[in-house]
C-alpha cells in the first residue's frame, strides 16, 4: 500500500482535490454530508487500483481521473446503503452516516452519490467506462441478494461463495483494474486482460475480509456481523464441511436461533 501511494503521490492529490468537487451539492445538508464522508475516507483502493492500471497500460488522463471518482462515488454509495442494511453504527472507527442521519438520508445520500457518479461520466461522454462501471453495480446487486437467498438455508458450497464474492466484491476492483486501462488506452483487449487481474485481486481481498470478522484485530468496522447477518462465508462453509455431525447441528442451531448472542457466537 505504501509503495503504491508513493508511486501516486502526484496522482492521488490531484485525485482528492478532483474527487471533492465531484461531490459537491448545493444543497447545504447534502453539502454537509458530503463533507463529512470526504474527511473520513478509507484507504481509496479502488481509485488506486485505477490509477495504477492506466500508468500500467500507457499514461494517466483526464479520463481516468474521472474513471477513479466514478468508482469511488459507487463504492461510498454501497457502503452508505450496506450500513442501513446492517444497521451499522461504525464505519472506520467512527459514526456511520446511517448513525448520524438515519435510515432515509443514508438511503437519499446513497441515491446522490449513484446519481453524480452517473452524470460524471454522461457529461463528458465516458460511455465506455460508464459501462464497464455499471456492470459492476448489476453484479454487486446479484452477488448480495445471491448471498441473502443462501443464507436462508445455511446451506452453501465453496462454489457459490466464490460466486457471492466475484459478484459483491470482486466486480467493482475487476472493473476499476478495467476502466483504467481503457482510460488511458482505449484498447478493448488490455481492457479484459486487466480486469480478470482485477477479479482475481478482489476475490483474494474478500477472502481476507471474511477471516478478519472472526479476528479480534481492529480493522475500522465492527466485527461478528456475519454471524449476526448469517452469511455463510469461507472459514463457517469450510467448518461446517469439515466437522461432525453434531458439531455441525450445534452451529446451525446457533445461526438460526441465538446469532446475536455474543456469548454464543463469539462475539
Amino acid at each position: 500500500m505504501k509503495l503504491s501511494q508513493a508511486i501516486l503521490h502526484e496522482e492521488l492529490a490531484l485525485f482528492d482535490r478532483k474527487f471533492k468537487e465531484a461531490v459537491k451539492s448545493q444543497t447545504p445538508l447534502l453539502d454537509r454530508i458530503m463533507r463529512f464522508i470526504v474527511n473520513r475516507k478509507g484507504k481509496q483502493l479502488r481509485p488506486m487500483f485505477v490509477l495504477l492500471s492506466a500508468k500500467l497500460c500507457g499514461q494517466v488522463t483526464e479520463s481516468t481521473y474521472r474513471a477513479a471518482s466514478l468508482v469511488e462515488l459507487l463504492h461510498t454509495a454501497t457502503l452508505v446503503h450496506d450500513d442501513v442494511v446492517d444497521e451499522s453504527l461504525e464505519r472506520r472507527n467512527f459514526f456511520s452516516t446511517y448513525a448520524l442521519w438515519k435510515t432515509k438520508i443514508s438511503v437519499l445520500v446513497g441515491d446522490y452519490l449513484l446519481a453524480k457518479g452517473l452524470l460524471l461520466s454522461l457529461d463528458n461522454n465516458d460511455f465506455r467506462i460508464l459501462q464497464i462501471l455499471s456492470r459492476a453495480v448489476r453484479e454487486m446487486s446479484e452477488g448480495e441478494l445471491l448471498q441473502l437467498e443462501k443464507s436462508r438455508s445455511l446451506n452453501l458450497s465453496e462454489s457459490i461463495y466464490y460466486d457471492i464474492i466475484r459478484g459483491k466484491t470482486a466486480s467493482l476492483l475487476a472493473s476499476a483494474c478495467s476502466a483504467g486501462a481503457f482510460s488511458a488506452t482505449g484498447n478493448e483487449e488490455l481492457a479484459e486482460k486487466m480486469r480478470v487481474f482485477g477479479d482475481k485481486v478482489g476475490m483474494a481481498f474478500q477472502i481476507k475480509d471474511d477471516l478478519f470478522d472472526y479476528g479480534t484485530d481492529d480493522i475500522g468496522k465492527p466485527t461478528g456481523n456475519d454471524i449476526k447477518e448469517k452469511k455463510l462465508t469461507l472459514p463457517l462453509i469450510y467448518t461446517l464441511n469439515n466437522t461432525d455431525k453434531a458439531t455441525r447441528r450445534k452451529l446451525i442451531y446457533i445461526l438460526k436461533n441465538e446469532n446475536k448472542d455474543p456469548k454464543k457466537s463469539g462475539k
